[in-house]
């Protein structure tokens, strides 16, 4: 059975979570039974974490960070993802793992290679066939983030390395990755992004 699971990442701004909707509306009108969930999230406990991770006002040590993104990855994976691909659905992801090896492995420095076991010891395989990473400019990304959650206000420097990161990554696994140019207009960047992952799928 073939396992369709595609993730949209990019720096902050790039527009993962309106592209990754609009994607899926459009693949499940070709008919594909198709999941969407979002990162962290997804669950209650994945929720909860969410509020920690993202909310403004809160001191998150980066280690810390790196393990609690983890771990509302791994309950997301185990109660959602997981038992949805097994039953043949299609998942669509708004980000994944690979946002944390971009973000706490590379630009937080935690190493990616590091951050991508820990996330291995607690997924049981469940990792993203398809990743469109959605590429901007990290200034330009920043400029179009309607509210800022806590890892946003970190600001550009942050993002810069985050988009170095995600680069490394597209380049190290090019059979997994596909680039998208998200400064093209909304409707352009989502027929690019559907295009690729239909070929993919």
């Amino acid at each position: 059975m073939t396992r369709r699971y595609a993730a949209f990442e990019g720096v902050d701004g790039a527009g993962k979570t309106t592209v990754a909707a609009r994607v899926a509306e459009r693949l499940a009108g070709r008919g594909f039974d198709i999941l969407t969930v979002r990162e962290p999230g997804g669950t209650p406990t994945g929720e909860a974490i969410r509020r920690i991770l993202l909310g403004l006002g809160g001191d998150v040590a980066d280690w810390a960070e790196a393990l609690l993104f983890a771990a509302a990855r791994s309950q997301l994976a185990s109660e959602v993802v997981g038992p949805a691909l097994a039953a043949g659905r299609a998942v669509v992801s708004d980000r994944s793992v690979y946002s944390s090896l971009a973000y706490q492995g590379g630009a937080r420095g935690l190493g990616i290679e590091t951050v991508r076991m820990v996330n291995e010891a607690g997924l049981g395989g469940v990792w993203p066939e398809t990743v469109v990473l959605l590429r901007l400019d990290p200034e330009r990304g920043l400029a179009r983030e309607d509210g800022a959650d806590r890892i946003s206000t970190a600001g550009l420097g942050l993002q810069v390395r985050v988009a170095e990161a995600y680069d490394r990554l597209a380049a190290a696994e090019a059979e997994r990755f596909v680039v998208v140019d998200a400064s093209a207009s909304f409707d352009a960047v989502v027929a690019a992004a559907e295009a690729e992952v239909l070929r993919r799928w």
